[in-house]
């Protein structure tokens, strides 16, 4: 489906201390970013996997990061649990909320998910799709 999804952030270690806390519970891991002369980033893979990644990068054009508007990044919780874990480490880690956890009964049964900005404000979705179990 895709390679990789990017986000912008202004402050790296500050994006990956939220992205580590909402990442972390989801199973997700940190892994090294090779230099290419570009500017800093950091990564997340499911352990054993290559694809798909997630990076949080600093600008490539040297311009201050902002949040699309209209775009967001959901990831897959394994279950209810998870989305309180991640939505709950987010704002510890200096996210915002943009939906309590809960279940999304318009999105379809079973489906149970939660809203955050992160730190630059990108939004980001944690959902748990038990509605396609």
């Amino acid at each position: 489906m895709f390679s990789h999804i990017t986000v912008g952030v202004s402050n790296l270690d500050k994006a990956a201390e939220f992205y580590d806390a909402i990442l972390l519970p989801l199973g997700l891991i940190q892994r090294p970013v090779t230099p290419d002369g570009g500017p800093g980033a950091r990564c997340w893979v499911k352990p054993g996997l290559t694809l798909p990644r997630f990076y949080a990068y600093e600008p490539y054009n040297g311009q201050p990061a902002c949040a699309g508007n209209g775009s967001m990044v959901a990831f897959t919780a394994g279950n209810e649990n998870q989305v309180l874990a991640a939505y709950a480490a987010g704002l510890a880690a200096g996210g915002s909320s943009e939906g309590e956890p809960g279940e999304r009964a318009n999105y379809g049964k079973g489906y149970f998910g939660a809203y955050l900005r992160d730190p630059d404000g990108n939004k980001i979705h944690i959902a748990y799709r038990g509605d396609l179990l």
